[in-house]
């Protein structure tokens, strides 16, 4: 049975490729909902249609508050998780560098360096 008290330490890849993962989200799908809604809004300026225009526009600003709520799901995460931390007699933080920080090596983003420390790659 896995010791709760180093339980990130022993799941670390899990947690660097939810990491790499959540880069990859908060990035592209973001992106993705903004040129959509630009695309829309453009049709209904084209259309030059009022009621499109205003509904592509109210579209468009729906889609730009989700792409800030994406954005920041790692940081919530990372937030949560470290509220977390210590109530248990564990140690979350790494979880949270992993997570925020996947590639990190040093300071705050220590995933990198507990992963090379347990599998040898690396520096």
């Amino acid at each position: 049975m896995t010791d709760p008290t180093n339980f990130c330490r022993e799941t670390v890849n899990i947690w660097r490729t939810v990491g790499y993962f959540l880069l990859i989200f908060k990035i592209v799908i973001p992106l993705i909902l903004i040129i959509l809604g630009m695309v829309d809004l453009g049709k209904a300026v084209i259309s030059s249609d009022d009621k499109a225009i205003s509904k592509a526009a109210k579209s468009l600003l729906m889609r730009i508050i989700a792409a800030i709520c994406i954005f920041f799901i790692p940081t919530i995460v990372s937030f949560v998780i470290n509220l977390v931390d210590g109530t248990l007699g564990a140690n979350y933080e790494i979880c949270a560098n992993c997570i925020s920080n996947p590639g990190g090596t040093s300071g705050e983003g220590a995933c990198g360096t507990v992963y090379n420390q347990e599998f040898g790659s690396g520096s």
